[in-house]
């Protein structure tokens, strides 16, 4: 979050206008006008509008408006499936280029190994993209270690917060839930204390 986060903020301008014109950054543009028409009654809900005109003002125009809505949600710490996937993409091109890398504390690989070497099998479940844990696992400080983990989940398989979210993912690995070992950093308070009946860490 000391990295990532803080990239999104300071670049996500500079972003939209070097891949303005690519269908991806229009889908990812698209998706968070839909969700600020949802976010609409919210208070200080950023409305996206669409262009119209093609001048270089009303871009600008309609770009700052994108800029101000992912200032908001991510100031209100949202995981929206929109703002997730825009900002997978931005870490995307970042880590590319190498301007970020994933950072991975010394103890986490050999920890990992050591449970593989037990029998037991490692996926990620994140309110970051698929893509993003991808980037992040694949472009670490600790070099590509995705070949430690079995499989990824994100929001879309639903909130970190709801119980039914963890009885889909038992589901999707064929694994009863009680022999799952979830290790969470969403405090207590705000997750069920033995989400669909697995074990909560």
């Amino acid at each position: 979050q000391e990295t990532l986060f803080p990239y999104i903020k300071a670049n996500v301008k500079e972003y939209l206008r070097a891949h303005w014109e690519e269908e991806e950054c229009q889908r990812d543009v698209g998706l968070l006008r839909k969700q600020a028409q949802e976010d609409s009654s919210l208070d200080g809900a950023v409305p996206i509008p669409l262009e119209s005109g093609s001048g270089e003002e009303e871009l600008e125009r309609v770009i700052q408006a994108v800029v101000d809505n992912v200032h908001w949600q991510m100031s209100l710490d949202r995981k929206t499936t929109a703002l997730k996937q825009l900002q997978g993409h931005m870490w995307r091109a970042a880590y590319a280029t190498g301007h970020v890398k994933g950072e991975i504390f010394e103890d986490v690989v050999p920890a990992i190994r050591k449970w593989r070497e037990a029998g037991m099998k490692i996926y990620i479940y994140s309110s970051g993209s698929i893509e993003a844990q991808k980037l992040l696992f694949g472009y670490s400080t600790e070099g590509d270690i995705l070949e430690l983990f079995d499989g990824h989940f994100d929001t879309k398989i639903g909130p970190k917060v709801e119980s039914e979210s963890y009885r889909r993912i038992a589901a999707s690995i064929g694994c009863a839930p009680n022999n799952i070992l979830f290790l969470t950093d969403v405090p207590r308070g705000r997750c069920s204390d033995s989400p669909a009946g697995s074990h909560l860490s």
